[in-house]
């Protein structure tokens, strides 16, 4: 298989404001838009958002009701994109704060209820993985 791309779809009817999300405060830009679907990339990573009521949709997947996933968004500097974001007036969940497994990280929730976890990795306390590596 060659894989050209793999990417969540997140069931919702809060396209717009998804896509809106996305793009302003993590600059993803659109690849494809149509009533009922948006797909966004930026660099390596893409995200797609489907109304539920979409004929293509498979049998299963419901909208999104907030609960069960989270996506991660890796970064160099996890201090200066939250003081981006919370300057620039995104609703921050969970402050920076650095964790003792090793990351420093903030959370926010887009508009169709997905937690958005923004870490950096750094060090973490001493012997804290210990009781997980052995």
């Amino acid at each position: 298989m060659h894989l050209v791309d793999s990417y969540p779809i997140v069931v919702t009817e809060k396209l717009q404001a998804c896509r809106e999300f996305y793009s302003r405060w993590f600059g993803f830009e659109v690849v494809f838009e149509a009533s009922w679907f948006v797909l966004l990339s930026r660099d390596k990573s893409s995200l797609a958002f489907m109304h539920p009521e979409h004929p293509s949709s498979p049998p299963t997947p419901a909208a999104y009701n907030g609960s069960g996933t989270f996506l991660t968004f890796q970064v160099a500097d996890a201090r200066a994109e939250y003081e981006r974001l919370a300057g620039e007036g995104l609703r921050v969940e969970l402050e920076l704060k650095d964790e003792p497994w090793g990351q420093r990280r903030f959370g926010v929730i887009d508009p169709a209820g997905v937690w958005v976890d923004v870490v950096e990795q750094i060090e973490p306390a001493d012997g804290w993985w210990d009781q997980y590596l052995s």
